[in-house]
């Protein structure tokens, strides 16, 4: 079987946990931490969250202990120290009772009740606005702690903001974050509490990304042993951005985040690479 090659002109454009390290924080406590298999869930309280307003971007001084390289589960971040214009999409899931009350990565405690989220790199303290690809639910949440360490995630949201959301109960959801810089953004800082959702046209789609080559042949060497592990579609995309074509190497439309993992497990184990989710 022929790798798909598909030209950028019929591509769209796309978009392209709180273990800081234990010595960052919170670890002489005693108190459990991220890497505990204790289950994690909902509070057996309800919470109206109608009542609990968007974070609201300010200028904080950036924490001393949060920002700097540390190595999880055998993987080392290399963490933004300044704010950085990010904006990507990805799968996003929650966390709520197993860290509640619990320090967060710049020593602030988790509020399950609260607007907040963690992220692997990004700047500690940072706001970003997180978007649901699925429905068009838009809130703000502040990032105060690290992870989810699944290399399929890229946001773990608090348990609020999965539900003002809607990716509560399911799980996970599709989102795509924006950050957002208070000192600059003050429209946005204006209005942090009055959000609005935005329309969704289409059903966001998902991709693993397998690598991105300027040679168009590297990719098709990558496609040909990707289709040899996975039965789903596989094809070289061409991107051009500056003046500059990269020929990426994409399996998909993939049927659920369920798919998702378990492909992406797939080509870690058969050695093809770091996968990426992207949305589409």
């Amino acid at each position: 079987m022929q790798c798909l090659f598909i030209g950028k002109n019929a591509v769209k454009k796309h978009l392209g946990l709180f273990v800081m390290v234990l010595l960052l924080v919170g670890c002489s406590t005693g108190k459990h931490h991220r890497y505990s298999q204790n289950q994690d869930g909902a509070p057996n309280y309800k919470i109206d969250v109608n009542n609990i307003p968007n974070a609201v971007p300010k200028v904080e001084p950036l924490s001393k202990h949060a920002n700097k390289t540390y190595t999880v589960l055998g993987k080392t971040y290399h963490v933004q120290e300044k704010f950085v214009n990010y904006d990507e999409t990805g799968i996003a899931s929650w966390y709520g009772t197993k860290f509640d009350q619990f320090k967060t990565s710049n020593g602030e405690t988790y509020d399950l009740a609260k607007m907040t989220a963690a992220h692997k790199t990004l700047p500690i303290p940072c706001y970003a606005k997180v978007t649901n690809l699925s429905n068009g639910k838009q809130v703000i949440v502040k990032i105060n702690d690290r992870g989810p360490f699944v290399s399929n995630r890229i946001m773990d949201l608090s348990y609020v903001a999965a539900i003002k959301l809607g990716i509560w109960p399911k799980g996970t959801g599709l989102v795509r974050i924006q950050t957002i810089d208070p000192a600059h953004d003050s429209a946005l800082e204006a209005q942090a509490g009055k959000v609005r959702d935005v329309p969704v046209s289409a059903n966001p789609q998902i991709y693993m990304q397998l690598g991105a080559f300027s040679v168009k042949d590297n990719a098709e060497r990558l496609c040909a042993k990707v289709m040899t592990v996975s039965h789903n579609t596989v094809a070289v995309r061409a991107f051009t951005k500056n003046g500059q074509t990269l020929y990426k190497v994409w399996i998909g439309p993939l049927a659920s985040v369920d798919n998702s993992d378990s492909l992406h497990s797939l080509i870690i184990d058969a050695q093809l690479g770091t996968p990426m989710t992207v949305i589409n």
